[in-house]
């Protein structure tokens, strides 16, 4: 089974390019199929309504892994508008920006020995990212019907972004909620303090006002966050030992038990040597919003762990603990009959840290994470 990564406007292509870097350096061959074709160029279509960050990632990418049809460039931007990025300007020029996406992803699927779905990366604040990433959403849903479509979509910052920020993600959110299967949300500003957080220093001040974590930090933060979630793990491949690349599918099963709900979160934890998994849980949870700003308590219906570690064993023998720490700390509805799964998987450079850089330490001693 094998998925298409479709990049929309400058934050999803941002992203899919530290995703990309950290793909192609760290991946195995077995584990690549998932994410590479067979003739080892990258399952991505990358689409911006401006050649700048386009321009970018092809240069950071490893040369020669992506396809120059899949590169598809507009000549102006949209404006932060959601209605530009959804219907276009009305050049001729800027209206076939949609048709030739939806060209190349067709050739993409054709590539497919089996096509099983879609992970869409984009913003829901700018023009193209929110309004395009949308009129895309809706389009595939409507030519595809029976793929997923898993939304890794990024908010924006509470204030100073855009003056029609609130606008574009309202509206972006709408389409998300109709067409999308599931939505793996992250909040700039909740990914700022992540960053500063796990680089294990203050950020400094200036004036008395917080220093903002540098972008390309909280791009590389997300994409190591979707390789905790997305690479393959050993819970999910086949006897063989081959990768099929069914976990973002498994998350969207075991995670939206009901079409209705489909907002996914993730926190995640890194630490050196061997892990004592009740503290890492411990330090997962502390920091886990407990109520909404009206007041009212925060409930999961579903939750997913998955561990990386040098070795599953200390995990295997502590899981019943850790599983009903994270059930209780997440107040997991009453209702859901098995509401926690979980996914193992040997730890090797892959994944990890902030700035998704796992390595092991001076001592030798690799890293372990877990993700929820």
């Amino acid at each position: 089974m094998s998925l298409i990564w479709l990049q929309v406007g400058q934050c999803g292509n941002q992203i899919g390019q530290e995703w990309w870097h950290l793909l192609c350096n760290n991946a195995s061959d077995t584990d690549r199929y998932p994410y590479f074709s067979r003739d080892g160029m990258i399952n991505a279509i990358c689409v911006d309504s401006e050649p700048k960050v386009i321009r970018k990632l092809w240069k950071r990418v490893k040369k020669g892994s992506l396809r120059d049809s899949n590169l598809i460039v507009g000549r102006k931007g949209r404006g932060n508008n959601w209605a530009f990025g959804y219907s276009g300007d009305g050049t001729d020029t800027e209206k076939s920006l949609l048709a030739r996406t939806m060209e190349s992803f067709r050739h993409e699927l054709e590539r497919r020995d089996c096509y099983s779905g879609t992970v869409l990366l984009h913003s829901l604040c700018g023009g193209t990212g929110s309004g395009l990433g949308a009129r895309l959403c809706e389009e595939i849903r409507d030519t595809y019907p029976a793929g997923h479509i898993l939304s890794v979509a990024v908010a924006p910052h509470e204030t100073g972004d855009t003056p029609l920020q609130h606008y574009n993600s309202l509206l972006c959110l709408s389409w998300l909620q109709r067409y999308s299967d599931g939505i793996l949300l992250f909040q700039n500003d909740d990914i700022m303090h992540r960053v500063a957080a796990l680089g294990e220093k203050k950020v400094p001040l200036v004036s008395g006002v917080e220093a903002p974590v540098s972008i390309a930090a909280m791009n590389s933060h997300i994409a190591s966050c979707l390789a905790g979630l997305l690479y393959p793990t050993n819970t999910l491949r086949t006897r063989s030992a081959v990768s099929v690349g069914i976990e973002p599918w498994e998350i969207i099963r075991t995670l939206c038990p009901m079409t209705t709900l489909k907002f996914l979160h993730t926190a995640q934890i890194c630490r050196r040597g061997t892990p004592f998994w009740d503290r890492v849980t411990l330090s997962l949870t502390k920091n886990i919003p407990r109520t909404s700003p009206d007041g009212r308590l925060h409930h999961s219906t579903s939750l997913l762990a998955v561990s990386r570690a040098s070795q599953d064993k200390p995990f295997l023998l502590s899981q019943d603990s850790v599983l009903m720490k994270l059930k209780q700390s997440y107040r997991c509805v009453p209702w859901n009959p098995f509401p926690i799964d979980y996914w193992t998987e040997p730890l090797t450079d892959r994944v990890c840290q902030p700035f998704q850089r796992c390595r092991p330490d001076e001592q030798g001693d690799p890293k372990s994470s877990e993700h929820v």
